[in-house]
């Protein structure tokens, strides 16, 4: 038996709670021995990993792929080059491509075309409702059956309750997990940013966080009511935490995720009408990211991405014009780690929101412990470079930190064993 030795890396695995330098031996894809060298077999590859983090790889529960219908802003072979690059080893794809994913077929070309590309791993999220237009449901059995491991109708509208409950009736019984987006578009419609001072200084329409709240309330109670697996994506408001917890308090299935951005920047970032951070949901107050930032450190939220590329004539227009949505895949591990680096977050606590957390979503095995396919990063923190556009993989150019000094590089990614990155 031949295998890869790493070397003196500072495995860190909230799942198994292990943070310790030691020695990690992986054969035909699994990790065959932690801390100790196999009794038989010889090294065919090693890594000296002295300063360097090894870390599960991440997991993200939410990013648009641009494949299939808009070349202009990528492709799946890009964004999951991206990604590798940021330190994903497997990624759930929103379903509002064009066409829509609301057949088996265009599951199965997303996942043909990403086996192909050879990158992170795209765990497709189905549409729940054909086209996505919140009107007819979905075969979401048949997307299921196809590869999708969850549905999703990404930000758009369902159109009335009883449609909602419909789908949520419809996925209880063949326990189909939804990923749910909480917005009001009755109260939503127009905005551009969260609505609050800074918006009423710089005359945009604001988006209150009662379009969230509300819209959460009414999927909460259809969550009572059904008993579906529900998972609620990309929430902003430091309400709809407390509103997760009383119904996990009083049983209901229910996770959820915030994206990146919002834990990073407030409504504050918009000054100057920077249309980079035209992006949904909106950047909310200090005081809703304190407490996203709360229930990431009690490990009740995980961290998704809420990447969607864009050219530069997508961010173009002014403000309330540009198209929603930031590039976030390439450096996203270095981007996380300055919470870390902030002192807002332990390493531990973001990594479990990165790691543990979205696998415990979707029902994945994923950690470092002896057995385990070898899913897995490895990242030097104290590397310091600076992120120019030959760095980034993804057709975006919409990156926070495009040509800007960041603190921290993905050195290596593996998935199952094989490096891809």
């Amino acid at each position: 038996m031949r295998y890869l030795h790493i070397a003196n890396a500072r495995v860190l695995d909230p799942a198994t709670q292990t943070d310790s330098v030691t020695d990690v031996f992986v054969a035909d894809g699994r990790i065959i021995a932690l801390g100790h060298r196999p009794s038989a077999g010889e090294i065919e590859t090693e890594i000296d990993a002295s300063g360097q983090w090894l870390l599960p790889g991440l997991i993200d529960l939410g990013g648009h792929l641009p494949e299939p219908g808009y070349s202009q802003k990528g492709s799946i072979a890009s964004e999951t080059e991206a990604a590798a690059r940021g330190g994903f080893t497997h990624i759930c794809s929103l379903p509002d491509t064009k066409p829509v994913a609301d057949t088996s077929a265009v599951v199965k070309l997303i996942l043909e075309k990403a086996a192909r590309a050879g990158f992170s791993r795209v765990l497709p999220l189905g549409a729940m409702t054909q086209g996505l237009a919140g009107e007819q449901l979905a075969s979401m059995f048949t997307l299921a059956e196809a590869g999708a491991v969850a549905m999703s109708n990404a930000r758009q509208p369902i159109r009335n309750s009883y449609v909602l409950r419909r789908l949520m009736e419809y996925a209880a019984t063949y326990d189909i997990p939804l990923f749910l987006c909480a917005n009001d578009l009755s109260l939503s419609d127009g905005g551009c940013m969260h609505e609050g001072p800074v918006a009423t200084r710089m005359g945009l329409p604001g988006i209150p966080a009662t379009a969230e709240t509300i819209a959460l309330a009414q999927i909460l109670l259809l969550v009572e009511q059904t008993g579906v697996r529900a998972h609620i994506s990309q929430i902003s408001c430091r309400r709809s935490i407390s509103m997760l917890q009383q119904a996990r308090e009083n049983g209901l299935r229910v996770t959820a995720d915030t994206p990146l951005a919002n834990l990073l920047y407030t409504h504050d970032a918009v000054t100057g009408y920077n249309s980079l951070f035209n992006v949904a949901p909106p950047l909310r107050s200090e005081r809703d990211r304190e407490a996203l930032l709360a229930a990431v450190q009690a490990g009740e939220l995980a961290i998704s991405s809420n990447h969607r590329p864009h050219e530069i004539a997508a961010k173009k227009a002014p403000f309330s014009d540009a198209e929603s949505g930031m590039s976030q895949y390439d450096a996203f591990l270095p981007n996380a780690m300055s919470l870390v680096q902030r002192g807002e977050l332990t390493a531990g606590q973001l990594i479990r929101a990165l790691t543990a957390v979205p696998a415990s979503v979707l029902n994945l095995e994923h950690g470092l412990r002896e057995g385990a396919d070898f899913n897995a990063v490895l990242f030097d923190p104290e590397s310091e470079h600076t992120l120019t556009a030959t760095d980034i993989a993804s057709g975006g150019r919409n990156h926070p930190l495009l040509n800007q000094s960041i603190q921290g590089k993905v050195t290596h990614v593996f998935l199952e064993g094989r490096r891809i990155h």
